[in-house]
Parts: C-alpha cells; sequence; structure tokens
C-alpha cells in the first residue's frame, strides 16, 4: 500500500509530514511526500524555490514528478535540505515544480496518483495559513499554500486537508481558525517526535519545532523570524484537525485565482495584487540585503555576551522561548554560523535546550 501526503508550503511541512505517516499510520508503509524544494535563505541563498533542472541526481518517478533521493545534489549556488532529508528518514521525497503555476502542480499530483494509486491523499499545513483569505496583516507567506491548495482542488481524487499546529506559523490566530476545524485527526506526543527528533537537530524550520516542543509539553511564548514574531505555546500546539477542502478555497482567494496559472511568474502576480506583496520578492530583498553569507570564525567570548543581551531583550518582551535561527538572524550573524552557535549555547547552558527551541530563562 502506498500513501501520499502533500507538504503544503515544503520546508518544514514535509518534516511534518514524515512524523504524522508514522503517528497516524504506523511503521508498515512510508508514504511518499509531494513537497517543495524551498527553503530559507538560511539554507538556500537563492530566492524562491527550486525547480528539477536546479539539481543532479534526481531520480524520474513518472513523466511529470521526480523524487529526491539522498545522493542528489542542488547545483550551487542554490541549497535544499530534502537530500538530507532522504537520507535520514525512511520515506520518498518527491518534488514539486511550481514554475509551470498551479497547472503545473496538477499535472504532477495526477501524475502521481496515477501512478501510485494512493490509499490515501493528505494536504498538510503546519500552522494553517493554507486557510488565509488573502488580507491578513500576519500574512508573510501565502504563496506556495495557495498553489497546493489549487492543484489539489482540481484533482480527481479524495483529498484530505490536515492543519498541524494551529497558529505555530505566526501568520495567523488560533481564533481565526478554530471555526473551520472540523475532525480532531491526532494529537501528537513526545513519543512521535523521538522518530524525527535527529532531523529537528540541523532543520531550520521554526513552526516544525515549535509543533515538536509542544508535543514533548513545552509551553509558553516563542519569539521567531527576523521580524521577532511572538508565538503562543499552548495545548492546540500538538493538534492536528481536518478542515473542509472546498471550504478553504472558498476562503483562500488566491488559491481560486491561481487555479489557471501557467507559470510561477503568473502566480506570483496574483499573490501582489491579493496580498499586497510576495514572499518571493521579499526573499529577493532580503538576499540583496545580506549579500553572499562568508564563512568566519565565531568569537565565543563575544557572541556569548551578545547572546546574553538579546535574552534579557527578548525576556523583556515576555518570551519564554526562541528558535537557533531566531537567535542567529538577531546576532546578525550568517547562515554558516547557525550550528557553530547553536552547539555553543548548548555547551554552555545544556539545561536552556528545550529541543529542539532555547529557553529564556528567567531573570535573576
Amino acid at each position: 500500500m502506498t500513501r501520499l501526503i502533500v507538504a503544503a508550503g515544503g520546508g518544514g511541512d514535509a518534516v511534518a509530514a514524515a512524523m504524522l505517516d508514522a503517528a497516524v499510520y504506523g511503521d508498515e508503509d512510508r508514504a511518499v511526500i509531494l513537497t517543495y524544494a524551498w527553503d530559507r535563505l538560511l539554507i538556500d541563498p537563492v530566492p524562491g524555490p527550486r525547480a528539477a533542472e536546479n539539481f543532479t541526481g534526481l531520480v524520474q518517478l513518472t513523466p511529470a514528478v521526480r523524487t529526491v533521493p539522498a545522493t542528489a545534489r542542488p547545483i550551487a549556488p542554490a541549497g535544499s535540505t530534502l537530500p538530507r532529508l532522504a537520507a535520514e528518514l525512511p520515506h520518498t521525497f518527491a518534488l514539486i515544480d511550481p514554475h509551470d503555476g498551479a497547472e503545473g502542480i496538477t499535472r504532477q499530483l495526477e501524475d502521481l496518483v496515477r501512478h501510485l494509486s494512493p490509499t490515501s491523499i493528505d494536504l498538510l499545513d503546519v500552522g494553517g495559513d493554507v486557510l488565509a483569505r488573502g488580507d491578513e496583516p500576519t500574512l508573510k507567506s501565502p504563496l506556495a499554500d495557495a498553489l497546493t491548495l489549487a492543484a489539489c482542488c482540481q484533482v480527481n481524487a479524495p483529498i484530505r486537508l490536515l492543519v498541524a499546529g494551529p497558529g505555530l506559523d505566526g501568520e495567523l490566530p488560533v481564533g481565526d481558525l478554530r471555526p473551520l476545524f472540523g475532525t480532531l485527526v491526532h494529537t501528537f506526543t513526545s513519543r512521535d517526535v523521538e522518530r524525527i527528533s535527529p532531523v529537528l537537530e540541523w532543520h531550520p524550520s521554526e513552526a516544525t519545532a515549535m509543533l515538536a516542543a509542544t508535543a514533548r509539553g513545552v509551553r509558553g511564548v516563542c519569539e521567531v523570524r527576523d521580524a521577532g514574531l511572538a508565538v503562543p505555546l499552548t495545548d492546540e500546539g500538538p493538534t492536528v484537525h481536518e478542515v473542509d477542502l472546498d471550504e478553504a478555497l472558498n476562503r483562500n482567494q488566491l488559491a481560486r485565482a491561481t487555479m489557471a496559472t501557467t507559470s510561477l511568474t503568473e502566480a506570483e502576480r496574483h499573490c501582489r495584487e491579493i496580498c499586497g506583496h510576495s514572499e518571493i520578492d521579499y526573499e529577493r530583498e532580503k538576499a540583496a540585503r545580506l549579500g553572499r553569507p562568508t564563512l568566519t570564525k565565531l568569537d565565543p567570548q563575544t557572541v556569548l555576551a551578545q547572546a546574553a543581551e538579546f535574552e534579557a531583550e527578548a525576556r523583556s518582551r515576555g518570551a519564554t522561548h526562541t528558535t537557533f535561527r531566531h537567535i542567529t538572524e538577531a546576532l546578525h550573524l550568517n547562515a554558516t554560523h547557525r550550528d557553530e552557535l547553536r552547539q555553543l549555547l548548548i555547551s554552555r547552558s545544556p539545561d536552556q535546550y528545550a529541543a529542539p527551541l532555547w529557553r529564556i530563562t528567567v531573570e535573576g
């Protein structure tokens, strides 16, 4: 038997899909996870999603779909977490290539359905921004989710829309999402997280890190992203809810607008018109501002002093936890420093490591 899970926004959604597969369906069979190669600039300094042509070593699964094995490599300067995920998780990762718009993704899905004859198809989004109308002021990254939603709604097969960790992406308040929830499908536990815990040690997804942390019982307020968004860590954090697919489409203006798109450029134009911005534009601006990261040696004494200052400021804002990605950006370090910074902080204060988050200590 084969299952298909579509990771709505790529990135951490693919990791959450692997956790969902084991938790809900068991270990006998592994799902095919269809996902974008669309990582934050911390991993991939090239704005936007990667296409098949940006990799070497992909394996053709169907005429329209390629898988990303552990031996695949992104072509420099691009980067991708997918080959390492394929090396560390027992799933097949298939690539969503959105460069032919929602129509292209629809063809890829239809190809997979014909080839796999899956016993189930889930569309999984961590956080819930797939349910955005498009005009929410807190909405930051609507395009990827809207395209996958648009494609899934055009496939002639039953697809279940699941939202895990409502509100944990920091884009939509949980109160706006709660009325849309149907069946509670699962509540993740620490046992579920153990299956993906090695991946969480290096993967930069903040939403999935918070999903895992709440499943382990962490509660409080987590400060994330370069803007320092405050995300509540509550009992709703580890939950997975089913949402009516048609209701999500009726709500999501961008998904409806992009259903007939045949290029990513066209989809991005709709995103600017409806949402007032495109996340790829934001990535372009940020990449130009940051420039190419250079590998330099950290000075531990200086960095620890800066980290202590950051923690004091975050504490004053009410934060109880943060992510290593956020600390890296808050200290104005570049992507090459994240792992080194993480090891330095954990070695200094191992009791503050609330895996995979960093706990901000109480003053005094």
